[in-house]
């Protein structure tokens, strides 16, 4: 039995190992130098916004505002490599199959419009004119617009999204599954209901005045590492950081800066959490609601003791609706339930509420360790709830933060990329553009996959993304995009969803965030995108362009339109020549754009206002709305530690990709190298199983649907996890989640909430 894939564990995250991790990657992109040069310009004013997660860039940002995922993003893009028309005459769609995601994408940058030949089982280059031709000639031809579902990914700029639905409703459907339902559709639903929009509340300089950072069901160490930075510098002038996730992560543990001079030539670190709970798969709700059971006792105490009230009487009885019920409600919840649910003790529960009473301004961050979940929804609730008990939002320092993934996906979804859009969007682009916008709600990921396999969706356009890759049950994801009429790809890199073809299938090349976008009168062209702090920046390239066959994705939209819906309406060719026009009608039609153009070519960009962080409440009750529900009658783990040999199974990245790109093999920071083909497990659970380090397993999906599931030969690799639960990476693990389990009022595929067996095989 081998263990050679197991490797010592970093002793902090960032460091020499993230310095070391970054020139391998620039090293390996075959462009060292230019790679070099492109990260100096990232995150900057007059360069480009990296193409990685959304986290915010401060107003007084260093010189240098970029992290080891960005350089890994960078390189990936700047590579010298080309799948080219000779890659694809040298290698059958069936043989590309059989490649890894990772040895897939080391083909490097697409160069050339490609349409599938079934005769041949190969790509074969197109002239754009035809391609675009033939693509408008298969959606006129569909019977209905709703045959054709419109996928976005969250790297698409404003101006690329804005144009997409425009198009998209200008053809006549909301159809419009988007990255955001896999991640954080629960946090937009719950913000909604709670504080009256959709988005996080602070500020990047919230974080320099938090007394306390509450951070739950997320690795920024991994997904998002600038975050890390200002993490520490919270804690090195005396903040808290309280950290609930099932896994220990060492991003949350203990941080190099990289950038840090005196610190890297020490090989010192800084501490990042004050506390470290380690609550069950799912347990999130309760461990919240226990906090908010141990205020209301001290808040009883401090009244009997004829002490001021810990609660903020003020906000709650001018900004809050709701408070007696949900106080009901966390009073009807024994400590017996929490401890039972959340997998914590009362003891820890409330050594974490004590830190929320004893500080003044408190953020509360979480990702998708919350949001895939069937009950998460009532889980960032909570959080609202909790977080409104002290007035910890509308005030510096203080609120609610959602970080996203991708760079973009929150600004997407701004400027009108929405299955179930408001009417006053719709009524604005009526009145901007002249023409009747279909009002039906239209599909989310789970309702396209559901009408591709039941055969009424015939069309599928994917501005972006991997979809196969990144969604549930990937063999009826494959087997739905392979029935389809047409199938059209934009993308920069060949992944897995270029080679499950429809009847008719392009892959459509676009250019990347880092390359210069020149117009017909050789002009760059601005673009922009939205953080997680709803900050909206400016974006140029700055690399040229990975082929002369490139087009822009902002071209391709409007090649695609014109061919299709005509310029009766929109003259498509005008707006790919100047972006400016595109932002002008953006501002005519959503609010927040005023002076659209000009803020953006300002330092930093401009924020978009948010109601709530003035306590200004868009909800039901106008007011900051509790919400009083019961804790989940039953969570993935509590049904786990029932079922005998079962366990809770969560996905999630290792620390060399970034969603479904697969930069390299190794997750240091975890002590894996070489391999993705792991399960995460509790040693006293490995112990159960008769197994050692490094057996390997088949891991079987336990839920009755009468589906069968399979992710076969996983070596088992103990960790700090809670004993039965164990996690592992996504997409290999995307097979396990059923298409069927999602989230209550956000249809979220529950990939944090999977049940499994563990099948042993012979030890290699």
């Amino acid at each position: 039995m081998s263990t050679d894939f197991i490797g010592k564990k970093s002793s902090a995250a960032g460091g020499w190992g993230a310095l070391k991790s970054c020139g391998k990657r620039l090293l390996q992109s075959g462009a060292p130098l230019s790679g070099a040069r492109a990260m100096l310009r990232a995150n900057q004013p007059d360069g480009f916004d990296c193409p990685g997660c959304a986290w915010g860039d401060p107003e007084h940002g260093s010189s240098f505002e970029f992290c080891e995922n960005g350089v890994k993003a960078v390189a990936w893009e700047a590579t010298e490599k080309r799948a080219n028309p000779a890659f694809f005459a040298a290698h059958t769609v069936s043989e590309l199959r059989r490649l890894s995601d990772y040895e897939l994408e080391l083909n490097g940058r697409l160069t050339h419009p490609m349409r599938y030949d079934a005769a041949s089982d190969r790509y074969l280059p197109v002239a754009w004119e035809e391609a675009f031709a033939e693509i408008g000639s298969v959606l006129r031809g569909l019977d209905n617009p709703n045959r054709a579902e419109f996928y976005t990914s969250g790297r698409a700029s404003n101006e690329a999204a804005f144009l997409y639905q425009l198009f998209v409703r200008l053809y006549g459907t909301n159809n419009f599954p988007d990255c955001s339902n896999m991640c954080h559709e629960a946090s937009g639903v719950a913000l909604k209901q709670a504080v009256g929009v959709g988005k996080g509340t602070v500020l990047l300089e919230d974080f320099e005045e938090a007394d306390a950072i509450f951070v739950i069901g997320q690795n920024p160490g991994t997904n998002h590492p600038r975050m890390l930075g200002d993490l520490r510098r919270a804690a090195m002038r005396g903040a808290r950081v309280v950290v609930f996730n099932p896994v220990r992560e060492k991003g949350l543990e203990r941080f190099s800066d990289p950038q840090d001079k005196v610190e890297m030539l020490r090989g010192g670190s800084t501490e990042i959490a004050s506390h470290y709970f380690q609550p069950q798969l799912g347990g999130d709700m309760a461990a919240v609601r226990g906090m908010s059971k141990a205020v209301f006792a001290a808040d009883d105490a401090a009244i009997a003791a004829g002490l001021p009230s810990i609660l903020d009487q003020a906000f709650l009885a001018e900004h809050a609706a709701g408070f007696a019920d949900y106080r009901a409600a966390v009073e009807a919840t024994s400590w017996a339930d929490i401890e039972d649910q959340s997998g914590l003790s009362r003891a820890e529960i409330e050594q974490a509420a004590a830190v929320y009473i004893n500080a003044e301004r408190v953020i509360c961050t979480w990702a998708m360790g919350v949001t895939q979940h069937v009950h998460s929804v009532a889980t960032i609730r909570e959080i609202a709830n909790f977080m409104f008990l002290r007035g910890n939002i509308g005030k510096p320092g203080a609120g609610l933060c959602p970080v996203r993934g991708h760079s973009n996906v929150q600004g997407d979804r701004t400027v009108g990329i929405n299955e179930k859009p408001s009417e006053d969007f719709l009524a604005a682009l009526e009145k901007e553009f002249g023409f009747a916008v279909p009002r039906e709600h239209g599909h989310n990921v789970l309702a396209a996959i559901g009408a591709m396999l039941d055969g009424s969706a015939q069309a599928f356009i994917g501005l972006g993304g991997n979809f196969a890759r990144a969604t549930p049950d990937s063999a009826l994801v494959e087997k739905a995009l392979r029935h389809l009429k047409l199938t059209v790809h934009i993308a920069t890199k060949p992944n897995h969803s270029h080679l499950m073809p429809g009847e008719i299938a392009f892959i459509l090349p676009c250019l990347g965030r880092t390359e210069m976008d020149l117009n017909v009168n050789g002009q760059s062209q601005l673009i922009s995108v939205e953080d997680s702090m709803s900050m909206v920046h400016g974006s140029a390239g700055i690399n040229r362009p990975a082929s002369p066959h490139l087009l822009s994705e902002v071209a391709i939209i409007a090649g695609i339109a014109a061919t299709t819906v005509g310029n009766t309406h929109v003259d498509w060719g005008r707006l790919a020549n100047n972006y400016d026009r595109i932002r002008d009608h953006i501002e005519a039609t959503i609010p927040g754009f005023e002076r659209y153009n000009e803020r953006l070519r300002k330092p930093r960009g401009f924020h978009l206002r948010n109601s709530a962080a003035h306590r200004e409440w868009n909800t039901t009750a106008g007011k900051a709305t509790f919400s009083s529900g019961s804790l989940p009658e039953e969570t993935v783990h509590q049904r786990a530690r029932k079922g005998g040999g079962r366990f809770a199974l969560q996905t999630f990245r290792s620390h060399d990709q970034y969603n479904t790109t697969v930069y390299g093999l190794d997750d240091r920071y975890r002590g894996v190298y070489g391999e993705r083909q792991v399960i995460f497990i509790n040693p006293d659970d490995l112990a159960a199983l008769g197994a050692g380090s490094g057996e390997r397993v088949d891991v079987i999906g336990e839920y009755n649907d009468g589906v069968e599931r399979k992710a076969a030969d996983f070596r088992l690799v103990p960790y700090d996890i809670p004993r039965g639960s164990i996690a592992g990476y996504y997409p290999e693990l995307n097979v396990l989640v059923p298409l069927a389990s999602a989230g209550e009022e956000s249809d979220t595929p529950t990939s944090k909430s999977i049940m499994v067996s563990l099948r042993t095989r012979e030890a290699s």
